[in-house]
C-alpha cells in the first residue's frame, strides 16, 4: 500500500526515523510522496530517490555527522578560532561537507535537481530568517526568481539542515527594486541575500503539508514519524551566550509542533522514543546509533501491527473505530 510519509527532525536522532521505515517496508508500506524537516529532510530525499531503510542506515553509519563538523584550521584555534568563524561566516561550521554528501549519494540514483523527480515526489521545509518566513522546497524558491525544476535536491537539504550558529547560513540572492524615485524616476533594481536555515525553526514536523492538498486530488494515507521522549531527565548546562543559544533551539525544536499534533490526528503518527540522546550529540557512539535504529524500527512495528493494509486505516482498540489517516477527516 502507498502512503505519504512526513519526518520530524532530530539531527543525529534521524537514524531513529530509519528504523521505522523499515518497519514500514516489512508491513508492505510503499511511500507515494514524502516531505520531511531538518535530518528527516535527508531520510525523506533518500527514499524519494529509490534508496530502501537497509541502504540508509548503512550510508548514515558509514558517514556520521560528526564526519560534517569540518573548518578551515585557524578556525580551530582556541579560544578565539570558532567564535571568530561564528563571526565571519555566521556558523561554527560550513556545512558543504553535508551537502557534498548528500548530493553525491542523490546522483547515484540519478537525481540532481527537483526536475530529475515526479512533480510532488519530496518536499523540504526551511526557514527564511531575512524575510521572516517558512519556505516549502522547490515550489517557494520560485519566490525567489529560481526555477524549481532546476534547483538542486541537495542544496534543499543543505538549508533544512543548517542548525543556527552550528552551521552557515545558505545566502540566497533575491532581486529588488527600489520604488523611492517615483514614477518619472527610472527604479533601480539591486540583489541582497536572503539567509535559509534550519526548517525546524518554524516547523520542525510539517504534519500539516499533506493535508493542504486540494480536497479530492489525493486519497493516499498520510503517516507522520515523530521522536518523542525529550531529554528532560538531562539538564542543559548553560556557559554562554552559544550554550544558551543552542538550549533554547533545542527546547523549541521539542515543542513546536506538539500543539499542532495534539489537536490533529495524534493516532496517525508513529511516535519513536528518542532513547535521551540530543539533537546536536554530533559524536554519537555506534552503539547508541544501533539503539536509536531499533527504538525506530520496534515503534514502527506496533505501529502497523494495528494497520488495516485494505483500508488505510488504524484500530488502536480490538473493537475500536477506525482512524482515516488521508487528512481528509
Amino acid at each position: 500500500m502507498k502512503v505519504n510519509g512526513v519526518f520530524e527532525g532530530g539531527g543525529v536522532k534521524g537514524i531513529s526515523l530509519v528504523g521505522a521505515v523499515r518497519a514500514a517496508e516489512l508491513n508492505g508500506i510503499r511511500f507515494h510522496h514524502v516531505a520531511g524537516t531538518s535530518s528527516g529532510s535527508i531520510i525523506a530525499s533518500l527514499l524519494a530517490t529509490g534508496y530502501t531503510a537497509p541502504e540508509i542506515k548503512l550510508l548514515i553509519e558509514s558517514a556520521p555527522f560528526s564526519s560534517f563538523m569540518k573548518r578551515s584550521p585557524i578556525f580551530n584555534l582556541k579560544p578565539f578560532g570558532p567564535a571568530a568563524r561564528l563571526m565571519l561566516k555566521k556558523g561554527l561550521y560550513s556545512g558543504d561537507a553535508l551537502e557534498e554528501w548528500i548530493d553525491r549519494l542523490l546522483r547515484l540514483k540519478g537525481v540532481a535537481t527537483f526536475g530529475d523527480l515526479e512533480k510532488g515526489k519530496l518536499r523540504i521545509i526551511a526557514s527564511d530568517i531575512t524575510n521572516g518566513k517558512l519556505m516549502v522546497l522547490p515550489d517557494d524558491i520560485a519566490s525567489y526568481g529560481i526555477a524549481p525544476d532546476r534547483f538542486g535536491v541537495a542544496r534543499a537539504v543543505r538549508m533544512s539542515t543548517s542548525i543556527p550558529f552550528f552551521f552557515d547560513p545558505v545566502a540566497i540572492p533575491q532581486r529588488l527594486s527600489d520604488a523611492s524615485g517615483g514614477k518619472r524616476k527610472k527604479r533601480r533594481v539591486f540583489v541582497r541575500n536572503v539567509y535559509v536555515v534550519d526548517g525546524g525553526l518554524l516547523s520542525n514536523f510539517p504534519l500539516w503539508l499533506f493535508d493542504r492538498e486540494p480536497e479530492g486530488t489525493s486519497s493516499v494515507p498520510v503517516i507522520g514519524f515523530q521522536l518523542v521522549g525529550r531529554t528532560e531527565a538531562r539538564p542543559r548546562k548553560i556557559g554562554g551566550p552559544l550554550s544558551m543559544l543552542q538550549a533554547m533551539f533545542e527546547t523549541m525544536l521539542g515543542a513546536h509542533d506538539e500543539r499542532y499534533i495534539e489537536k490533529h490526528n495524534r493516532i496517525r503518527t508513529i511516535k519513536i522514543p528518542a532513547m535521551g540522546v540530543r539533537t546536536t550529540d554530533f559524536h554519537l557512539s555506534a552503539e547508541d546509533s544501533e539503539k536509536l535504529y531499533l527504538s525506530g524500527l520496534t515503534a514502527g512495528q506496533q505501529f502497523f501491527r494495528h494497520w488495516d493494509h485494505k483500508t488505510g486505516t488504524v484500530n488502536r482498540k480490538p473493537n475500536g473505530p477506525q482512524v482515516n489517516f488521508s487528512g481528509k477527516n
